[in-house]
Protein backbone atom coordinates (compact mmCIF):
# COMPACT_ATOMS: atom_id res chain seq x y z
CA UNK A 1 0.00 0.00 0.00
CA UNK A 2 1.82 3.06 -1.45
CA UNK A 3 0.60 6.23 -1.77
CA UNK A 4 0.90 8.16 -5.24
CA UNK A 5 -0.41 11.06 -4.53
CA UNK A 6 -1.12 13.11 -1.36
CA UNK A 7 -3.51 15.88 -0.46
CA UNK A 8 -2.94 16.89 3.51
CA UNK A 9 -5.48 18.24 6.11
CA UNK A 10 -4.51 19.82 9.63
CA UNK A 11 -6.37 18.82 12.21
CA UNK A 12 -7.89 22.17 14.45
CA UNK A 13 -8.32 20.76 17.17
CA UNK A 14 -6.89 17.18 18.92
CA UNK A 15 -8.26 14.26 17.41
CA UNK A 16 -9.32 12.20 20.46
CA UNK A 17 -11.47 9.12 18.90
CA UNK A 18 -9.97 5.51 19.04
CA UNK A 19 -9.76 3.37 16.43
CA UNK A 20 -12.48 1.32 18.29
CA UNK A 21 -14.57 4.57 18.08
CA UNK A 22 -13.94 5.19 14.51
CA UNK A 23 -14.63 1.43 13.22
CA UNK A 24 -18.12 1.62 15.31
CA UNK A 25 -18.81 4.96 13.54
CA UNK A 26 -17.93 4.21 10.43
CA UNK A 27 -20.25 1.30 10.32
CA UNK A 28 -23.54 3.52 9.68
CA UNK A 29 -21.63 4.52 6.34
CA UNK A 30 -20.54 0.85 5.26
CA UNK A 31 -20.43 0.61 1.48
CA UNK A 32 -23.65 -0.60 -0.61
CA UNK A 33 -23.76 -1.54 -4.58
CA UNK A 34 -25.57 0.55 -6.28
CA UNK A 35 -29.51 -0.06 -7.00
CA UNK A 36 -30.57 -0.56 -10.17
CA UNK A 37 -31.94 2.80 -10.42
CA UNK A 38 -29.07 4.49 -8.57
CA UNK A 39 -26.22 6.35 -10.52
CA UNK A 40 -23.65 6.36 -7.84
CA UNK A 41 -23.26 5.10 -4.66
CA UNK A 42 -20.56 5.62 -1.89
CA UNK A 43 -19.47 4.14 1.37
CA UNK A 44 -16.78 2.78 3.59
CA UNK A 45 -14.65 -0.87 3.20
CA UNK A 46 -12.02 -2.36 4.01
CA UNK A 47 -8.79 -1.04 3.77
CA UNK A 48 -7.73 -4.63 3.57
CA UNK A 49 -10.81 -5.20 0.37
CA UNK A 50 -11.51 -9.12 0.31
CA UNK A 51 -8.44 -9.99 2.69
CA UNK A 52 -10.21 -7.86 5.60
CA UNK A 53 -13.34 -7.31 7.64
CA UNK A 54 -13.06 -4.06 9.62
CA UNK A 55 -13.43 -0.67 8.02
CA UNK A 56 -10.27 0.47 9.87
CA UNK A 57 -6.86 -1.23 9.68
CA UNK A 58 -4.17 0.40 12.25
CA UNK A 59 -0.50 0.44 12.48
CA UNK A 60 0.85 2.00 15.23
CA UNK A 61 -0.39 5.68 15.58
CA UNK A 62 -1.98 5.14 12.13
CA UNK A 63 -5.11 4.66 11.01
CA UNK A 64 -6.28 3.76 7.76
CA UNK A 65 -9.84 4.19 5.96
CA UNK A 66 -10.98 3.45 2.55
CA UNK A 67 -13.56 5.22 0.43
CA UNK A 68 -15.19 3.10 -2.43
CA UNK A 69 -17.36 4.91 -4.81
CA UNK A 70 -19.03 3.44 -7.52
CA UNK A 71 -20.65 4.62 -10.58
CA UNK A 72 -22.93 3.11 -13.53
CA UNK A 73 -21.26 3.80 -16.52
CA UNK A 74 -23.87 5.20 -19.38
CA UNK A 75 -22.62 7.11 -22.08
CA UNK A 76 -24.27 10.09 -23.14
CA UNK A 77 -24.03 8.84 -26.44
CA UNK A 78 -25.53 5.87 -25.81
CA UNK A 79 -28.55 7.43 -24.29
CA UNK A 80 -28.63 9.99 -27.14
CA UNK A 81 -28.88 7.34 -29.77
CA UNK A 82 -31.30 5.56 -28.24
CA UNK A 83 -33.56 8.23 -27.49
CA UNK A 84 -33.38 9.69 -31.70
CA UNK A 85 -34.56 6.23 -31.99
CA UNK A 86 -37.10 6.25 -29.86
CA UNK A 87 -38.20 9.96 -31.09
CA UNK A 88 -38.14 8.22 -34.68
CA UNK A 89 -40.64 5.28 -34.05
CA UNK A 90 -42.95 7.83 -32.22
CA UNK A 91 -43.13 10.33 -34.94
CA UNK A 92 -43.91 7.56 -37.82
CA UNK A 93 -46.17 5.87 -35.60
CA UNK A 94 -48.06 8.68 -34.53
CA UNK A 95 -47.77 10.76 -37.78
CA UNK A 96 -46.89 14.13 -35.98
CA UNK A 97 -43.44 16.10 -35.19
CA UNK A 98 -42.01 15.31 -31.68
CA UNK A 99 -41.32 18.79 -29.79
CA UNK A 100 -38.77 20.53 -27.79
CA UNK A 101 -40.79 19.37 -24.09
CA UNK A 102 -41.63 16.33 -24.62
CA UNK A 103 -38.26 15.21 -26.08
CA UNK A 104 -36.75 16.23 -22.82
CA UNK A 105 -39.01 13.67 -21.02
CA UNK A 106 -38.37 11.03 -23.41
CA UNK A 107 -34.47 11.13 -23.02
CA UNK A 108 -35.32 11.10 -19.20
CA UNK A 109 -36.78 7.79 -19.70
CA UNK A 110 -35.00 6.38 -22.02
CA UNK A 111 -32.20 6.77 -19.54
CA UNK A 112 -33.88 5.66 -16.30
CA UNK A 113 -34.99 2.15 -18.52
CA UNK A 114 -31.13 2.30 -19.50
CA UNK A 115 -29.36 2.72 -16.08
CA UNK A 116 -30.31 -0.72 -14.94
CA UNK A 117 -28.42 -2.14 -17.51
CA UNK A 118 -25.59 -0.34 -17.44
CA UNK A 119 -22.17 -1.72 -15.81
CA UNK A 120 -20.96 -0.09 -12.68
CA UNK A 121 -17.31 0.71 -11.85
CA UNK A 122 -15.48 0.90 -8.84
CA UNK A 123 -13.01 3.23 -7.26
CA UNK A 124 -11.01 3.68 -4.24
CA UNK A 125 -10.02 6.20 -2.12
CA UNK A 126 -7.58 5.39 0.75
CA UNK A 127 -6.66 7.62 3.31
CA UNK A 128 -5.25 7.75 7.08
CA UNK A 129 -5.38 9.39 9.98
CA UNK A 130 -2.08 10.61 12.14
CA UNK A 131 -3.22 11.72 15.55
CA UNK A 132 -0.27 12.55 16.62
CA UNK A 133 1.02 14.30 13.17
CA UNK A 134 -2.12 16.24 13.56
CA UNK A 135 -2.92 15.33 10.01
CA UNK A 136 -5.17 13.43 7.73
CA UNK A 137 -3.26 12.01 4.60
CA UNK A 138 -4.99 11.34 1.43
CA UNK A 139 -4.18 9.42 -1.44
CA UNK A 140 -5.71 11.48 -4.10
CA UNK A 141 -4.11 14.25 -6.53
CA UNK A 142 -7.99 15.40 -7.07
CA UNK A 143 -9.05 18.11 -4.59
CA UNK A 144 -13.03 17.24 -5.27
CA UNK A 145 -12.03 13.36 -4.11
CA UNK A 146 -10.33 14.08 -1.08
CA UNK A 147 -13.18 16.76 -0.63
CA UNK A 148 -15.77 13.71 -0.82
CA UNK A 149 -13.87 11.38 1.57
CA UNK A 150 -13.53 14.32 4.05
CA UNK A 151 -17.28 14.37 3.99
CA UNK A 152 -17.94 11.38 4.21
CA UNK A 153 -16.29 10.95 7.06
CA UNK A 154 -17.61 14.00 8.76
CA UNK A 155 -20.81 12.37 8.66
CA UNK A 156 -19.62 9.15 9.94
CA UNK A 157 -18.01 10.91 12.98
CA UNK A 158 -20.01 13.35 13.63
CA UNK A 159 -17.62 16.38 13.39
CA UNK A 160 -14.13 16.35 11.77
CA UNK A 161 -12.24 19.68 12.64
CA UNK A 162 -9.72 20.08 9.68
CA UNK A 163 -8.25 22.67 7.10
CA UNK A 164 -6.25 22.72 4.77
CA UNK A 165 -2.40 23.72 5.63
CA UNK A 166 -1.05 26.98 5.17
CA UNK A 167 2.80 27.46 5.52
CA UNK A 168 4.30 31.01 6.73
CA UNK A 169 5.93 31.24 3.34
CA UNK A 170 4.71 30.24 0.47
CA UNK A 171 5.78 27.95 -0.87
CA UNK A 172 6.29 28.93 -4.54
CA UNK A 173 8.55 31.85 -3.83
CA UNK A 174 10.79 29.04 -1.40
CA UNK A 175 10.87 26.39 -4.17
CA UNK A 176 11.78 29.96 -6.68
CA UNK A 177 14.24 30.86 -4.68
CA UNK A 178 15.72 27.36 -4.14
CA UNK A 179 15.87 27.48 -8.61
CA UNK A 180 17.58 30.92 -8.75
CA UNK A 181 20.16 29.87 -6.16
CA UNK A 182 20.52 26.01 -7.32
CA UNK A 183 20.14 24.66 -3.88
CA UNK A 184 17.29 23.64 -1.63
CA UNK A 185 17.51 23.15 1.80
CA UNK A 186 16.19 20.64 4.58
CA UNK A 187 17.42 17.27 2.81
CA UNK A 188 15.68 18.24 -0.05
CA UNK A 189 17.46 18.38 -3.63
CA UNK A 190 15.76 19.68 -6.58
CA UNK A 191 14.78 17.50 -9.61
CA UNK A 192 14.16 17.40 -13.19
CA UNK A 193 10.72 18.36 -13.52
CA UNK A 194 9.25 21.65 -12.63
CA UNK A 195 6.34 23.80 -14.00
CA UNK A 196 6.55 28.16 -14.07
CA UNK A 197 4.10 30.38 -14.08
CA UNK A 198 3.61 33.79 -15.07
CA UNK A 199 1.66 35.36 -12.17
CA UNK A 200 0.31 38.40 -13.96
CA UNK A 201 -0.89 35.29 -16.79
CA UNK A 202 -2.13 32.24 -15.45
CA UNK A 203 -2.62 30.48 -19.08
CA UNK A 204 1.56 31.77 -19.35
CA UNK A 205 2.98 28.12 -17.94
CA UNK A 206 6.49 26.37 -19.50
CA UNK A 207 6.37 22.66 -18.32
CA UNK A 208 10.01 20.99 -18.13
CA UNK A 209 9.97 17.38 -17.33
CA UNK A 210 13.59 15.46 -17.29
CA UNK A 211 15.35 18.43 -18.01
CA UNK A 212 18.54 20.81 -16.28
CA UNK A 213 16.57 23.04 -13.74
CA UNK A 214 20.02 25.05 -13.46
CA UNK A 215 20.73 25.33 -17.30
CA UNK A 216 20.61 29.11 -18.60
CA UNK A 217 16.82 28.63 -20.08
CA UNK A 218 15.70 28.13 -17.25
CA UNK A 219 17.60 31.10 -15.32
CA UNK A 220 15.79 33.44 -18.07
CA UNK A 221 12.30 32.02 -17.16
CA UNK A 222 12.99 32.71 -13.43
CA UNK A 223 14.51 36.33 -14.98
CA UNK A 224 11.48 36.93 -16.80
CA UNK A 225 9.47 36.85 -13.26
CA UNK A 226 8.31 33.75 -13.58
CA UNK A 227 7.86 31.30 -10.54
CA UNK A 228 7.87 28.01 -9.60
CA UNK A 229 4.23 26.28 -9.64
CA UNK A 230 5.21 22.73 -9.15
CA UNK A 231 8.54 20.94 -8.82
CA UNK A 232 10.37 17.84 -9.13
CA UNK A 233 12.32 16.85 -5.29
CA UNK A 234 14.44 14.17 -4.17
CA UNK A 235 14.36 14.12 -0.19
CA UNK A 236 17.22 12.20 2.44
CA UNK A 237 17.32 9.79 -0.82
CA UNK A 238 14.87 8.11 0.13
CA UNK A 239 11.70 9.25 -1.76
CA UNK A 240 11.12 11.51 -4.56
CA UNK A 241 7.85 13.80 -4.96
CA UNK A 242 6.65 16.62 -7.26
CA UNK A 243 5.73 19.46 -4.77
CA UNK A 244 2.79 21.98 -5.54
CA UNK A 245 2.32 25.34 -4.35
CA UNK A 246 -0.93 24.60 -2.86
CA UNK A 247 1.30 22.04 -1.19
CA UNK A 248 0.13 19.47 -2.98
CA UNK A 249 2.51 16.03 -3.55
CA UNK A 250 2.39 14.29 -6.84
CA UNK A 251 4.19 11.44 -8.01
CA UNK A 252 5.33 10.39 -4.79
CA UNK A 253 7.40 7.49 -5.01
CA UNK A 254 9.47 5.09 -2.33
CA UNK A 255 12.18 3.63 -4.54
CA UNK A 256 14.48 3.06 -1.78
CA UNK A 257 12.55 2.61 0.97
CA UNK A 258 10.77 -0.10 -1.57
CA UNK A 259 14.40 -1.68 -2.12
CA UNK A 260 14.51 -2.53 2.03
CA UNK A 261 10.93 -4.20 2.04
CA UNK A 262 12.17 -6.33 -0.70
CA UNK A 263 14.46 -8.26 2.30
CA UNK A 264 11.06 -8.95 4.35
CA UNK A 265 9.04 -12.55 4.15
CA UNK A 266 5.60 -12.09 4.06
CA UNK A 267 3.53 -14.83 4.52
CA UNK A 268 0.03 -13.21 3.49
CA UNK A 269 -1.57 -10.21 1.77
CA UNK A 270 -2.34 -8.63 4.90
CA UNK A 271 0.90 -8.87 6.24
CA UNK A 272 2.39 -7.07 3.19
CA UNK A 273 -0.10 -4.85 3.39
CA UNK A 274 0.87 -4.52 7.37
CA UNK A 275 5.16 -3.67 6.45
CA UNK A 276 4.45 -1.10 3.02
CA UNK A 277 2.14 1.04 5.10
CA UNK A 278 4.51 0.59 8.52
CA UNK A 279 6.83 1.56 6.17
CA UNK A 280 5.04 4.45 4.47
CA UNK A 281 4.18 6.41 7.39
CA UNK A 282 6.94 5.83 9.26
CA UNK A 283 9.04 7.91 6.67
CA UNK A 284 5.88 10.15 5.83
CA UNK A 285 6.07 11.03 8.69
CA UNK A 286 9.57 12.48 9.16
CA UNK A 287 9.08 14.10 5.79
CA UNK A 288 6.16 16.41 6.77
CA UNK A 289 7.82 17.29 9.57
CA UNK A 290 10.76 18.70 7.22
CA UNK A 291 8.11 19.68 4.51
CA UNK A 292 6.25 22.10 6.55
CA UNK A 293 9.69 22.99 8.44
CA UNK A 294 10.96 24.26 5.00
CA UNK A 295 7.92 26.21 4.45
CA UNK A 296 8.23 28.21 7.77
CA UNK A 297 5.70 26.00 9.64
CA UNK A 298 2.08 25.99 9.93
CA UNK A 299 0.07 29.31 10.72
CA UNK A 300 -2.73 28.99 13.05
CA UNK A 301 -5.16 27.16 11.17
CA UNK A 302 -9.46 28.09 10.63
CA UNK A 303 -11.49 25.03 10.29
CA UNK A 304 -12.87 24.32 6.96
CA UNK A 305 -17.00 24.74 6.53
CA UNK A 306 -18.70 22.00 7.44
CA UNK A 307 -21.97 22.60 5.61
Amino acid sequence: MWFKNIRLYCFTKPFELSPEEIEQKLTAGQFNPCSSYEKSSSGWVSPLGRDGEMLTHVVGDFIMVCLQKQDRILPSSVVRDATAEKISELEERQARKIHRKEKRQIQDDVYVSLLPKAFTKNQNTYAYIAPKDNLIVIDTSSAPKAEELLKLLRDSLGSLPVALPDTKRPPGEVMTRWLKEQKASNYFEIGEDCELLNPLDGSNVIRCKGQDLYSDEIRSHLDAGKQVKNLGVGWKSLLSCNIDSDLSVKRLRFDLVKEEQEGFDEETPAQKFDQEFALMTLELSSFFESFFNVFGGLEDLKELDQE
